[in-house]
């Protein structure tokens, strides 16, 4: 008896905690919408660094080239291919002047650094805006330059877009998929709205070269294969220089992975990335995780065992309540409505998935990156 009366306290106050996030941190993906007036236009310089992705380029590059902009060049980076990516870059420079090409071959000091490759590329740029996306993204209207860059302004120089990936149906791994990038938008979204940004993502991103050169780049972790785009927004980013994107038409979207263990081996690696973050925001981040799995831990127990049910019922509705209202406002925003009739479903997978890829990568390093 006294070990339940100790669970259920701490379940009050995880719960709390849970309520905290989801009714008040979680509330902030939104952001009010700017006036019809004329808006200035600076030239911009689109990167996107390849690494064997022939395939993917000539896919997905023409809606990049077919973008509704008046002044951008395209600035691609094959960063040391094996197969036919540097050809079909140099077919589509025939047709396309605003193309840049930069070829990065392997050095020993960075050998198969994707930084040193996309370093190379920004030093390469003609324009002090620069957009970022991958190779297998594109965008989903032919305004995301526009939409993108539109939120530049003297102040803000790191613009956080959100990528998303496209909807296959009667799938149960996309919608988990797509469930998780749609909350790790949530997060960094709300968290940039709170004045504290701690990552965005490299498939839809965007920032000035000179706040690239003030940080002396991606020096501070180079050694890191990955985390060229959240650890330098982690690095750099803060109140006054970071904001954010939400219209529909700045989304960029790509193919999920088809198998559970190609996505598991994709997010391990961005898992192992996130230990480099800073402390506060590791700590706000390792909270939300550890009140959501004692929260389903304890309140399973409670409820089997019927202890003080009636508080327990009702501080779980409440908590759903939270998740359902925020969660439902952010999908709309984000165009990922099909997803909340299953939240409460996914959200337990995700929690499962997140606690085998930390057990996982405790026992086991990740040194790749695609």
């Amino acid at each position: 008896m006294v070990i339940l009366h100790v669970l259920f306290y701490i379940f009050v106050v995880v719960t709390f905690v849970q309520l905290f996030f989801y009714g008040y941190v979680f509330s902030s993906v939104k952001q009010k919408r700017r006036t019809a007036s004329p808006q200035q236009t600076f030239p911009v310089s689109v990167l996107i660094c390849a690494k064997n992705e022939a395939k993917n380029l000539t896919a997905f590059l023409p809606s990049i080239l077919d973008q509704e902009y008046p002044n951008f060049e395209v600035v691609l980076i094959n960063d040391s291919s094996t197969d036919a990516t540097l050809q079909v870059m140099e077919q589509f420079k025939v047709n396309h002047s605003n193309i840049k090409i930069v070829n990065v071959k392997n050095i020993e000091a960075f050998w198969g650094n994707k930084k040193y490759a996309l370093t190379l590329g920004i030093k390469a740029a003609t324009h002090n805006r620069l957009l970022f996306t991958d190779a297998d993204c594109q965008p989903v209207s032919r305004q995301w330059i526009s939409e993108m860059s539109s939120h530049f302004t003297r102040e803000h120089q790191l613009i956080l877009g959100y990528g998303a990936y496209a909807k296959v149906k009667k799938s149960v791994l996309n919608k988990l998929i797509r469930f998780e990038t749609f909350m790790t938008a949530v997060q960094y979204f709300s968290y940039t709205k709170l004045g504290n940004p701690y990552m965005g993502v490299g498939r839809n991103m965007a920032y000035t070269k000179e706040l690239f050169f003030e940080a002396r780049g991606f020096m501070d972790h180079m050694n890191i294969k990955s985390g060229d785009d959240d650890l330098f927004v982690n690095q750099i980013g803060d109140s006054r220089n970071t904001t954010i994107c939400l219209s529909k038409n700045s989304f960029t979207e790509s193919i999920a992975k088809e198998t559970y263990s190609e996505w598991i081996v994709q997010k391990r690696r961005h898992i192992t990335t996130a230990k480099n973050y800073k402390t506060k925001h590791k700590s706000a981040l390792g909270m939300f995780f550890v009140s959501q799995f004692l929260f389903f831990a304890i309140g399973l127990i409670l409820i089997s065992t019927g202890f003080f049910w009636q508080i327990v019922l009702g501080l779980i509705v409440a908590r759903y309540l939270a998740l359902f209202i925020n969660l439902s406002l952010a999908s709309k925003k984000l165009n990922e409505k099909d997803l909340i009739p299953y939240f409460p479903l996914l959200e337990i997978f995700l929690i499962v998935t997140q606690f085998s890829i930390f057990i996982k990568n405790l026992l086991s390093k990740q040194n790749r990156w695609k």
